[in-house]
């Protein structure tokens, strides 16, 4: 039990996926995995763990936002042994090639700051996925014939921007699209010698201001969990 993670020694298998609400977490957890079990209720912030195709999965929420990741994924690393770690959650498209419901395959995570900026001082650190997740990634997006995007995306640290140069700099540059999670995820991963990778559902798009409604957004992230599974699991 660590103070965020309520789980006991042995309940969190070594390959958690990490959608950041935990309402998510539950839904994907009784859709997608067998003899499910709840082990962390620890401030609201859900954990399951169960198995798909014989494999251990723990889906642990990881909250809104850099620091709050941070927290879980330092925790599920150094006290619960996770060694594979994956962002499931949702982004907003900065390329007219990124369609509402694509996926998106982050390679690298561009961010002004992370909860991590301390370590490296002077140092710009290039928080990039772990290859064999992303190649995994890759293979089963093609076989499901899912539309998916592989490159950079930004890390946002605010939710409510109010940068629209930094926005169109970006995009420029060739950045996918925009979360809030990820940069810190892949240095905290690097950090500790585990993998980590991020997988993105588009649900709005900053150029063409489209957004997924609501009731069509399980069934779109339902295509990323999957994608998650193949990968972690080859």
């Amino acid at each position: 039990m660590t103070f965020h993670i309520g789980a006991k020694p042995g309940e969190i298998a070594e390959t958690v996926l990490m959608p950041g609400d935990p309402y998510r977490a539950k839904w994907a957890a009784e859709t997608f995995l067998s003899d499910v079990v709840c082990v962390n209720r620890v401030r609201g912030m859900l954990g399951f763990t169960g198995t798909w195709k014989g494999n251990r999965v723990t889906i642990q929420g990881s909250g809104m936002g850099m620091a709050s990741l941070s927290i879980y994924a330092n925790e599920l690393i150094r006290d619960y042994g996770a060694r594979s770690l994956i962002r499931i959650g949702s982004a907003g498209a900065m390329q007219q090639a990124v369609k509402i419901r694509d996926v998106v395959i982050a390679m690298t995570s561009s961010t002004i700051s992370t909860p991590s900026r301390g370590f490296f001082r002077e140092m710009q650190f290039a928080p990039c996925a772990d290859f064999t997740l992303l190649e995994r990634a890759v293979a089963a997006a093609r076989a499901r014939g899912t539309d998916f995007h592989v490159g950079g995306i930004h890390s946002s640290d605010v939710f409510y921007d109010e940068r629209p140069d930094l926005t169109e700099m970006l995009a420029r540059h060739g950045v996918l699209a925009v979360e809030m999670e990820a940069a810190e995820l892949y240095t905290v991963a690097a950090r500790h010698g585990a993998r980590a990778l991020a997988l993105l559902t588009i649900s709005d798009h900053l150029i063409t201001h489209e957004a997924l409604p609501a009731e069509d957004r399980e069934r779109s992230f339902g295509e990323m969990v999957e994608i998650a599974l193949a990968a972690a699991f080859g």
